[in-house]
This record gives C-alpha cells, sequence and structure tokens, in this order.
C-alpha cells in the first residue's frame, strides 16, 4: 500500500519547508510521502497557480530516483507541465521547461539543488491524485512485483529521509517575509537607502564644518637675531643708539624709524656718534 497520506484539504507549510523552489512561492501543503512533497505554490510574475512537486533529501541524492521523476515529468502533457529544475531534469522530450538557476550567487561548496516539477492546478482531486502518483512512482511503493517475493525484504535507503530536498532562495525577500516583495516596497526600500546617504553626507559636511579656524604659528625668530651677532640695519641701530636720550621717547613712540629721522637730521651727527642736536628755530 502507499506510504502517502489520505489526500485531503491543503495544510500550513513545516518551518522546514522552503518558502521558495525556483520561481514559485509555496502557499501551503498537499499531500507528501517518503520520496518528496507537494505544495500549492503561485508564480512569482503573473501569481498564476501550480503545484509544485519537490523531491526529498534523500530521494535527490538518488540518481535513480531522479532519473524515475524525469521520466515520469517526461511523460505528461505538454500544457501541464509549466516548469522544472533541479539535478538531473535538463533532459529528456520537455527539457525546454528546463529553468537553471547556476547564476545565481551561491558558494561554490553549495549542495546540488533537489529534482523539481511545476504543474498546472486547478484545485481538483485529480490534481492531488497525480501528486500521488508521482511520488509513488519514485519510491516504488505502488509497483507491481514481478515475480514471486523471497529472500529478505528490500526498502530503499533514503526512505526515512524525508525533509525537503535543497532549495535556493533568490532574490532575498524583505526581512520577516516569506513571499515577494511587491514592487512599492522595493521602491520604498531604495528611497530609504537614498534618504540615508544624504543624512550621513549632510551630517559628515556639518561636523568638518563646525571646526574652529586653526591659526597659524608664530615666526620663530633666527640666530643671529636673538644673540645679537647678527647683521642689524641701520635704522634699527640708530634708534637703539638714540632711545634712551631722545626728547620724544618720553612721548610713547616706540617706532624706532620714526625716533631715528626726528633726533638725527643731521648725518654728522650720527657719523661722531655724539648726542644729536634738535632743530632750533631761525
Amino acid at each position: 500500500m502507499s506510504d502517502l497520506p489520505h489526500a485531503g484539504p491543503a495544510s500550513a507549510l513545516f518551518p522546514d519547508d522552503p518558502p521558495k523552489v525556483g520561481d514559485f512561492w509555496l502557499d501551503a501543503r498537499l499531500t507528501a510521502g517518503p520520496s518528496g512533497v507537494a505544495y500549492v505554490g503561485h508564480d512569482d510574475h503573473d501569481n498564476t497557480p501550480v503545484m509544485v512537486i519537490v523531491l526529498s533529501d534523500g530521494a535527490a541524492h538518488d540518481a535513480a530516483a531522479r532519473d524515475r521523476l524525469a521520466g515520469e515529468v517526461n511523460k505528461l502533457h505538454i500544457d501541464t507541465v509549466i516548469a522544472r529544475g533541479g539535478r538531473g531534469q535538463d533532459e529528456g522530450r520537455l527539457a525546454h521547461t528546463f529553468r537553471s538557476e547556476d547564476d545565481d550567487p551561491v558558494d561554490p561548496g553549495h549542495a546540488p539543488l533537489a529534482p523539481w516539477v511545476a504543474l498546472a492546478y486547478d484545485g481538483s482531486p485529480r490534481a492531488v491524485a497525480e501528486a500521488e502518483r508521482l511520488l509513488t512512482a519514485v519510491d516504488l511503493s505502488r509497483t507491481s512485483l514481478l515475480g514471486r517475493p523471497s529472500g529478505p525484504d528490500y526498502d530503499l535507503h533514503w526512505r526515512n529521509n524525508q525533509q525537503p530536498g535543497t532549495s535556493r532562495l533568490w532574490p532575498l525577500p524583505w526581512p520577516g517575509r516569506t513571499d515577494r516583495a511587491g514592487w512599492v516596497t522595493t521602491l520604498v526600500a531604495w528611497l530609504l537607502m537614498l534618504l540615508l546617504a544624504a543624512l550621513a553626507l549632510l551630517i559628515a559636511v556639518l561636523i568638518f564644518s563646525k571646526q574652529p579656524p586653526v591659526s597659524p604659528p608664530p615666526p620663530v625668530p633666527t640666530t643671529g637675531s636673538a644673540s645679537g651677532g647678527g647683521s642689524a640695519s641701520p635704522s634699527s641701530s640708530g634708534s637703539q643708539s638714540a632711545s634712551p636720550e631722545s626728547p620724544g621717547s618720553s612721548g610713547g613712540h616706540n617706532s624706532p624709524t620714526k625716533s631715528a629721522s626726528y633726533e638725527s637730521p643731521d648725518p654728522q651727527g650720527s657719523k661722531s656718534g655724539g648726542s644729536p642736536t634738535p632743530n632750533k628755530k631761525l
């Protein structure tokens, strides 16, 4: 007898069920067995309802099980098979319906994708019966015996590994969601990212524009001017010698050049080294 449960209404997805297989989002479970699970899903583009059959992890690692699924799919009507994918499903009469996912960015050591097929779904019990037939054809639970049974019982080595096979979710959905985000959500996400980038740029400009101006360092005196042994200008030397005895020095004039020119109008007085004679009225 078949190990599949009685086909009934669709049930909720299990925590270990993938949210998406290929280009189809999964909505609910239809039926399951040792060889795989049949889901109700919809197309990623136009929301067309489909029935997605995915092999279990144990069956996906068995080359004979993969070939049995591919052989059963190639026998179906061309209008029934919407798409197929996964390991070993790109050959046969309906190979043109194969959808490759090799261009998705994944780790080189990523496990091969489990075989799957998306069939047209109208919600009738006949569709569920077709899913059961495909799954039992893979696990040989309804295959008629060839001869008389004898010897030890035979069982598939992967029969107890019934978790869903490897699938890939790309592009990634919005965090916390298990379905595809609409174009409005994508647009809002891009606008929010641009707003945050502009805000960060504005904060950086304000921070650097508020920096106080930095004054240049004071000039460092040369060695000659600091020690007094260097050459000095004539006006400076004259002012230094004339300022102690200048009558204009008590008036607070600190300009050595003006003081020298006022107190030493006579060039002979500067040469003799004596005190300059102030000008007298004639």
